[in-house]
């Protein structure tokens, strides 16, 4: 449990990735949520710009992750690591590039991010991943927690939450420099 480490994070984001998080206001809310999530009963929900036009409609990758051998600092799809399953839709298709929405049924570390470059389409703005390729000059990375959903705490009821896209993202999509091939 992460109770006494950062007291209310339930779960986290990656630096630079935008979007929703649970935060518990007690230490029973904590593990009720972290069993729930643990349990793999917490469905969640990404948004991601990546690089090239991905062919499929949906897919599902399932390659385990671990630390990489070739730079500790990072994470890599390795055959020793740990499960790691993504599963994605194209939401839009533009001359360069592709809108999906991810869902994960794990949790790993950088797991979207590790799975998109895999398959030879890293996150915009991603700087290790995507080989410090930034084509829009963002701040952070196209990558975006929209929705959580879990059953409350105490009453048991089921949420849905979201998180609208920040505005740096919606005026790329809505930009015209994505749109030119």
């Amino acid at each position: 449990m992460d109770g006494e480490l950062r007291p209310g994070i339930v779960h986290r984001l990656d630096k630079d990735t935008s979007g929703i998080i649970i935060i518990a206001k007690n230490d029973n809310a904590h593990i009720n949520l972290s069993n729930q999530i643990k349990d793999r009963q917490v469905k969640k929900i990404y948004i991601a710009l990546v690089r090239g036009v991905i062919g499929e409609d949906e897919a599902t990758i399932d390659m385990p992750i671990g630390r990489s051998t070739k730079d500790r600092k990072k994470m890599a799809v390795v055959k020793n690591g740990k499960s790691a399953v993504t599963h994605f839709k194209v939401i839009k298709r533009y001359p360069k590039y592709t809108l999906l929405e991810i869902k994960i049924d794990t949790g790993r570390t950088h797991q979207i991010r590790v799975h998109l470059a895999e398959i030879g389409h890293p996150v915009i703005g991603d700087v290790v991943y995507s080989n410090g390729k930034n084509d829009f000059g963002v701040e952070g990375q196209m990558l975006h927690a929209k929705s959580l959903e879990f059953k409350h705490p105490v009453t048991g009821e089921q949420m849905h939450l979201e998180a609208e896209l920040p505005k740096y993202f919606t005026e790329i999509l809505e930009g015209e420099e994505i749109g030119r091939g």
